[in-house]
């Protein structure tokens, strides 16, 4: 699990989407009082894949982004810039070679915290097989 999570946080690097939130992406939950707009990622599911001949493993992560934009601009512009990073993508991940990752679902959210917070959920589906 480790190094798949280092290789999905490894593609973030140089990339629109960490730019453009100021490089606040962060591993399970943000900081308290972190300035908008950010994104969190996390594990949701990750078990066993097994065929006659192979192992590996599948699952979910999810990129949880928040924006405190009254406007939809930002948070659909971190969105388009999370699909261009992940959907349908390559990555290398050490003892394991990637099948895929790709976006299955996407939830829309407004959370009233302090302030009104757009949230989208955005759900992407893996599959990996050890080298």
């Amino acid at each position: 699990m480790n190094n798949l999570l280092t290789a999905v946080y490894g593609k973030l690097t140089g990339s629109s989407l960490l730019s453009y939130v100021g490089g606040r992406v962060y591993l399970d939950q943000a900081p308290e009082g972190v300035e908008f707009p950010y994104c969190v990622f996390f594990v949701v599911t990750d078990g066993p894949e097994r065929t006659f001949t192979d192992r590996g493993k599948s699952g979910i992560i999810q990129f949880s982004l928040f924006s405190s934009s009254e406007s939809a601009t930002e948070i659909t512009t971190m969105y388009g810039h999370l699909l261009t990073l992940y959907d349908e993508c390559s990555m290398t991940i050490t003892s394991s070679s990637l099948v895929w990752f790709r976006r299955t679902n996407l939830t829309t959210m407004v959370e009233d915290i302090t302030t009104s917070v757009k949230h989208y959920a955005v759900d992407f589906e893996y599959m990996t097989f050890n080298s």
